[in-house]
């Protein structure tokens, strides 16, 4: 890196100062944790996608297809279930929490069970998304100071301050609009390696003749996931992957609060199904540039040799470093930053609004000065813990990255459930909610320690199952019924049925066109 490349990073992170600026001055609830529901679908869309499409999916994903051993393009299976999730959470699971009027989604379980169901899921989140974020901060300065002559800490700092600074400052608002000129600038980075590491590599020919054929298959409808080594089937990737995603999307406040900031019911449904279509072509696209660099590693000595065995991840911003033009660089090492920074900046948003909603504000007596001053102190607190820990995650990050998914996949299924019982099984009681969704976390647990030949896309699903038969045996023996709530058990939408069709549709298309990756090479 030259001055250059500095320049455009400098210049990069004092234009998000100034985005804070702009936003500043929220007065309600509404305004900060909401953007004053003024979000129309496109913003909201990119926000989530951009959450989404992390730091770590723009350099790992990318190595996992192209160089770590055992991987290869099927990858792809991840963004099978995507379409299926967004029809179930269009037509059955955000129509009545939107209409609900909350900021919190754990609000709606206070009011339909108890507190204690509330706090204790909202309490789950605030730990593993802070945790989880502290994590990809310092994933992240790891891999750029590997590849950059600046010091891990002073990464650590940049990131994790400036996105502190404007989230702090413009609320949901700088989240959102923020979150749209990282994607823009993250897409912009994607092609640009594609493209220059085809031109590296020879060409698209030179490139077609020396890609390694094993890496191609993408869909193995043979592997169900019951021994060890036998993942990303087609069936566990599919059905984990629906009850991962229509919990994660559906229950998860980092991306529930962006639906609730929607303008109307239409932004929601219109979000949900440029969500259900953008994510495979954008996975598509980086898994190839990381088959392309792959390869480019395979017949080039000296790029292979300057990544480390240990460190596949290294691979991009290695290649961006030594393959690029200066400027170039600057730009790809800010698209690096700029994923960094976006899931960051939803991750204490969120958090903060879950802190202040479900610990201080349950009651809804905070006056909307106090509210705000409240909510500025938990970014600020959420922001610092996050910085704090990616300073003290150390060696273990490589272990923990896949703990957390692990980690994400014991509770998102059981989470799911207690929210389909909340609003599709009256006869489900607190009682037979707070039990059944203890229980299927202990069962997660049980086959985390005791069956680790399961693949663990299975627990989302078998976790879901556990909760709702165990809630309903629980309430069942009780015979305690659920206390009267205000909030409507069910949603009042009609159902956009070309929405749903078109989804549908794209979801047999991208099994199809995954089935035939490996003729297409």
């Amino acid at each position: 890196m030259n001055y250059i490349d500095y320049l455009i990073i400098i210049t990069y992170i004092v234009a998000f100062l100034f985005l804070g600026r702009l936003f500043k001055g929220s007065s309600t609830s509404q305004d900060y944790f909401l953007g004053s529901k003024s979000f129309g679908w496109l913003p909201l869309s990119f926000s989530t996608i951009a959450t989404q499409l992390s730091a770590i999916s723009f350099v790992s994903a990318p190595a996992f297809v192209g160089l770590k051993q055992g991987g290869g393009m099927m990858w792809l299976t991840f963004e099978f279930a995507v379409p299926l999730a967004m029809i179930f959470l269009m037509v059955f699971l955000i129509p009545p929490m939107y209409q609900a009027g909350i900021i919190s989604v754990y609000e709606y379980l206070e009011k339909r069970f108890n507190t204690t169901t509330r706090v204790l899921l909202s309490g789950v989140f605030q730990i593993s998304r802070a945790f989880g974020t502290s994590v990809m901060i310092y994933a992240i300065a790891l891999i750029l100071g590997s590849v950059m002559d600046f010091p891990m800490w002073a990464t650590i700092l940049i990131i994790g301050v400036v996105t502190l600074v404007y989230s702090f400052q413009g609320g949901m608002k700088a989240v959102v609009y923020g979150d749209v000129i990282q994607m823009c600038i993250l897409l912009v980075g994607i092609v640009i390696c594609l493209f220059a590491g085809i031109q590296a590599v020879g060409g698209w020919d030179e490139f077609l003749a020396n890609v390694d054929q094993s890496r191609l298959q993408a869909v193995n409808f043979g592997s169900l996931g019951l021994e060890k080594g036998d993942e990303f089937g087609f069936w566990p990737m599919l059905i984990g992957g629906f009850f991962l995603y229509a919990s994660y999307y559906g229950t998860d406040q980092s991306q529930v609060q962006r639906l609730f900031s929607a303008q109307n019911a239409g932004t929601v449904k219109q979000t949900l199904l440029v969500n259900g279509l953008m994510r495979f072509p954008i996975t598509f696209t980086y898994c190839l540039m990381g088959l392309v660099i792959g390869t480019l590693a395979i017949t080039n000595a000296g790029f292979l040799a300057s990544i480390p065995t240990d460190k596949p991840d290294l691979m991009i911003p290695i290649f961006i470093r030594d393959f690029l033009p200066h400027g170039v660089i600057g730009i790809l090492m800010v698209a690096i930053f700029s994923a960094a920074m976006s899931s960051m900046s939803s991750a204490i948003n969120s958090l903060s609004a879950a802190t202040v909603e479900d610990f201080f504000n349950r009651k809804k007596d905070l006056p909307n000065e106090k509210y705000v001053a409240y909510s500025q102190y938990a970014v600020l607190f959420w922001g610092i813990v996050c910085i704090v820990l990616a300073f003290f995650t150390g060696d273990i990050a490589k272990t923990v990255i896949e703990a957390i998914n692990k980690i994400g996949s014991v509770f998102y299924g059981p989470i799911l459930a207690t929210f389909i019982a909340a609003i599709a099984l009256k006869k489900v009681n607190a009682m037979g909610a707070n039990i059944g969704l203890l229980t299927g976390v202990a069962v997660n647990v049980y086959l985390w320690l005791f069956v680790p030949d399961l693949f663990w896309f299975w627990w989302n699903a078998v976790g879901a199952v556990v909760t709702l038969v165990t809630g309903l045996a629980i309430s069942w023996v009780t015979q305690k019924a659920s206390p009267a709530t205000p909030y409507p058990l069910a949603g009042t939408w009609a159902v956009d049925w070309p929405k749903v069709l078109i989804l549908l549709a794209f979801f047999v298309l991208i099994v199809l066109f995954s089935m035939q990756v490996e003729w297409l090479f």
